[in-house]
């Protein structure tokens, strides 16, 4: 026999309680804290002394930063102004206000008359426009003395969007060139223009005959044509060698190892004809004159677009199974990467033009962007090669499955994934590079360091530090992290094995 309960039930719910808010302590900030910073004893007293170190360094940092003197023209101006408002300490940052166009542009000539003749032109307009609110009140001296201080306030500026004209463009237009490359919905025409930016680089920045990129640039191509076209009779070593035999027939001279001169090299006898029917061209300017962080600019980009190529060439090169060109890329790779920078850049600049054909001279500048190449060129293939390596063998053997020649299977299906896999290092490579342009200067070049130096040993300015420093860094600092934020966009953007 059951028994049943016969209790009548007191209450039975018949609708949910809203759902009610957690506690003040287990969300938000505070939880974040608790689970963070004061999660144990020793967490707490880890927490307060971080606390109280950053305070500490804040404490001397931030004064001396905001109570910064930015108008002065030398470090003992700086002084007089800083006891003159009681103040203990304070940045002279008015000789980045004086010399920043000098930290970025380096010794680039800016005597062009037409900037001469605007300084001049908006002065007198402005001591005229004073002249006559005040009535004609000013006499002869204060005109002279308004004018000089409209001209000092204002060079800056006009010696910016006008002086340095070529240098900006040519900056303005590497932006342009390298937008298809960093965002891939822009047509791929564009392309056109990437492909062409050097030259037009050049010409902008070290001015000269205009038929003098426009030449190499159409002898590039032609040997390009004459090896293609000789590979499809001959084989792919045929191509080779013709397209080799023709740059040098172009470019330079090897005949001269026999003493045959006069012929070649074709590039200055056809620039000589084109430079007597049409000269023109911009007033040249020689590469002692660049500096800053253009010069880093320069150096930098030229090595990350001509390293990559040549990386991959000398990875592939390192894998392959003909012995010659195995051993040529290993011996180049081993012994390049066992050489500091530093070395190599000391062999551009004394002893590069030795191994050149006689009479053959390279300006300096060329010298350490090829030294720089080739270095780090040696790096990328390592970190190619390790893209390589990290494919699994079904890849290679999906590629000779679908009937692909060697060349097809690089380009169509393992270059892509391999390069996709070695980003990290291949930017890691590319920052580590435009950082080791800094050490160009102990060859001579005006790097913005060597800059640096140069106004501090100035009268001037001579006892500053920090604040130079301070500002080299944050550009040094802008240009990295903009690379390295765009290598984290472009593995998120590439990456598709969970899509």
């Amino acid at each position: 026999m059951s028994t049943q309960n016969t209790h009548p039930v007191a209450y039975v719910r018949r609708e949910m309680l809203d759902p009610a808010a957690p506690p003040p302590g287990q969300t938000g900030v505070i939880r974040w804290m608790r689970e963070n910073l004061v999660s144990s004893w020793f967490n707490a007293i880890l927490t307060f002394v971080a606390l109280y170190v950053i305070w500490y360094v804040l404490s001397g940092i931030l004064p001396w930063t905001l109570n910064g003197i930015w108008n002065a023209t030398s470090l003992n101006d700086c002084r007089a102004i800083r006891d003159a408002r009681g103040l203990e300490s304070a940045a002279c940052w008015a000789v980045i206000n004086e010399r920043w166009l000098q930290i970025l542009f380096g010794f680039y000539p800016t005597d062009d008359p037409l900037l001469a003749r605007l300084f001049h032109g908006e002065a007198l307009a402005a001591a005229g426009g004073v002249d006559t609110v005040f009535n004609g009140g000013l006499n002869a001296t204060q005109r002279i003395e308004f004018v000089s201080a409209m001209k000092n306030q204002t060079s800056n500026g006009l010696i910016l969007f006008f002086g340095y004209w070529r240098p900006m463009l040519a900056l303005l237009l590497l932006v342009v060139a390298v937008a298809p490359v960093l965002y891939s919905s822009l047509p791929r025409s564009m392309l056109l223009f990437s492909l062409a930016y050097p030259f037009v680089a050049f010409f902008l920045l070290w001015g000269g005959s205009v038929w003098l990129p426009v030449l190499v640039a159409l002898g590039l191509v032609a040997c390009i044509l004459i090896g293609r076209t000789l590979a499809s009779r001959f084989g792919m070593l045929g191509g080779t060698l013709g397209g080799l035999l023709a740059f040098l027939l172009i470019f330079m001279n090897p005949l001269s190892f026999l003493g045959i001169t006069g012929v070649f090299p074709l590039l200055p006898t056809v620039q000589g004809v084109f430079d007597s029917i049409l000269p023109w061209g911009l007033a040249a300017v020689s590469s002692d004159q660049f500096g800053g962080f253009m010069l880093a600019i320069i150096i930098g980009t030229s090595g990350i677009v001509l390293s990559l190529p040549l990386g991959i060439a000398l990875a592939l090169g390192r894998q392959s199974s003909m012995p010659l060109i195995q051993w040529v890329c290993v011996a180049f790779i081993e012994v390049i990467r066992g050489v500091p920078l530093i070395v190599w850049l000391f062999t551009a600049s004394l002893l590069l033009n030795y191994f050149l054909p006689p009479g053959t001279s390279f300006d300096l500048l060329l010298r350490v962007i090829i030294m720089v190449t080739l270095f780090a060129s040696a790096y990328l293939a390592e970190v190619v090669r390790g893209g390589l390596a990290a494919l699994p063998n079904g890849q290679y053997e999906a590629a000779n499955s679908l009937g692909l020649d060697y060349w097809k299977s690089m380009r169509l299906i393992i270059l892509p994934q391999a390069l996709k896999i070695s980003i990290p290092g291949i930017v890691n490579t590319f920052i580590g590079l435009f950082k080791d342009t800094t050490l160009v200067v102990f060859i001579g070049l005006r790097d913005p360091l060597g800059l640096t130096n140069a106004i501090r040993a100035t009268s001037e300015w001579n006892g500053i530090y920090w604040e130079l420093y301070i500002f080299v860094g944050l550009l040094f600092f802008t240009f990295c992290f903009f690379m390295s934020r765009y290598s984290m966009y472009l593995e998120q953007r590439l990456r598709t094995d969970h899509r």
